[in-house]
């Protein structure tokens, strides 16, 4: 391959159900989904595999719940995890030794069937298997893709005819979206793909989310307008306020470039002592387009990495919250100690979304005390909250911001393109 690194992406489709015969795919997208980005990557001259649903290929052989003694559904759904995870495994090896760039799509993954279980016998099946969640949740795959249900914002669309396995009315069909989408709450790259578009621009939302993480330019062959925003909260409310989320602890380290106009970090996130380890590289604009690499690491690999860490920059410290809320995948970002002064109390809210400004406003979590929004406001940049000089005094100050996070433009501190909004920290203007 001319000494190109290969790349291999496992993505998980998951969400509502649909069928393939019906002209408008009435539920999520998921199978249409499917079939689009595995000939979207195909044409692109990638290598496709894709992983089969395994509670399909099970049900399919006479299993019916409803006839299973709660120990006999305990030690099916543990199977079926086993069975799902060999499947997944039989895929990742031939990726693996493919010689070309590989997409490998499951149709749903390992968290899916915590949905459809008690978290305490989730929790068993987990001990006895030897398994723990960062490693199957966020370790396993490279990105989640949730598809929402027809039955959650366009129920007109909605129906359960010619299904033969499925026939949840519009509420139960609702409940279980929200399950689904829950499970996989916390996977360091989930995207949440609505229903506030039609069908088409939904799917072309839903390949455009897979391009922006591998750092596909992919021009305007799916215009989107989705983009980053970012607002500051002024406190951390009570935690019985919010919808079901996961906490992370989460460190991030700048490292040393060959040029300021590229940002290279390592992050590692974790719960509970078992972590996921990422190097990201923003590279110069591309047709006007922030380029992002995300990779995986191990943790030697890590390890060997933040030995070239930039001095320049304290690492940051985060506790990261993440929830869903009305269909809107959010996170939030609460700062910790140790850190520079001007992030002590600083909490930030964060979201991806193509919604209109008003709609979007409309989702926002009511029981957030939302200052104000600060896309775009180099004051909340991680890059320029992690400098160690004040940045009065920084000639490093990152002041151009126009990416899908922080910009790549550093050069003189120019206080008039700054605003200071942080009123219940250290940064004011």
């Amino acid at each position: 391959m001319d000494g190109k690194i290969k790349k291999l992406y496992k993505i998980v489709l998951t969400g509502g159900k649909n069928d393939s015969s019906h002209a408008y795919r009435p539920c999520g997208g998921k199978t249409t989904g499917q079939s689009r980005l595995c000939t979207f990557f195909e044409n692109l001259g990638w290598k496709v595999y894709r992983v089969p649903e395994t509670a399909n290929v099970l049900l399919s052989g006479g299993i019916k719940f409803s006839e299973l003694s709660d120990d006999e559904a305990h030690k099916f759904q543990e199977n079926l995890l086993r069975c799902m995870l060999q499947i997944e495994n039989t895929f990742f090896e031939l990726g693996e030794s493919c010689d070309q760039d590989c997409l490998i799509i499951c149709d749903r993954g390992a968290m899916d069937a915590a949905a459809y279980i008690p978290s305490n016998k989730w929790d068993l099946i987990m001990k006895e298997n030897g398994l723990n969640m960062v490693d199957l949740r966020d370790n396993r795959y490279n990105q989640i893709i949730h598809m929402v249900s027809a039955a959650c914002g366009a129920e007109d669309f909605y129906t359960t005819e010619d299904h033969t396995s499925r026939r949840e009315d519009v509420s139960l069909a609702k409940s279980l979206d929200v399950k689904a989408s829950a499970s996989w709450i916390g996977h360091p790259y989930f995207d949440v793909i609505d229903n506030s578009s039609d069908f088409e621009n939904k799917i072309c939302r839903m390949i455009a989310a897979v391009c922006q993480k591998l750092g596909l330019d992919t021009g305007d062959r799916l215009a989107t307008n989705s983009k980053k925003r970012k607002w500051l909260v002024k406190y951390l409310p009570n935690d019985q306020l919010f919808p079901p989320f996961q906490d992370f602890d989460v460190v991030h380290n700048y490292l040393q470039t060959y040029t300021k106009n590229m940002q290279a970090r390592l992050r590692k996130r974790g719960q509970k002592g078992h972590w996921n380890y990422t190097h990201t590289i923003r590279r110069p604009r591309v047709r006007g387009q922030v380029i992002e690499v995300k990779t995986q690491l191990s943790h030697r690999d890590y390890v060997n990495l933040l030995s070239q860490k930039d001095e320049t920059h304290y690492p940051i410290y985060k506790k990261r919250r993440c929830f869903i809320h009305y269909n809107q995948y959010f996170q939030l970002d609460i700062y910790c100690k140790p850190c520079h002064k001007r992030c002590e109390g600083l909490v930030l809210l964060e979201t991806y979304s193509a919604l209109e400004d008003q709609e979007l406003l409309d989702r926002l979590p009511k029981f957030l005390d939302i200052e104000a929004e600060v896309t775009g406001n180099a004051a909340y940049s991680m890059f320029n909250l992690s400098l160690v000089e004040d940045w009065d005094k920084s000639k490093n100050f990152c002041h151009y911001l126009k990416g899908p996070d922080e910009d790549l433009s550093v050069g003189d501190h120019k206080t008039n393109q700054v605003s200071y909004i942080h009123t219940n920290g250290k940064l004011r203007k």
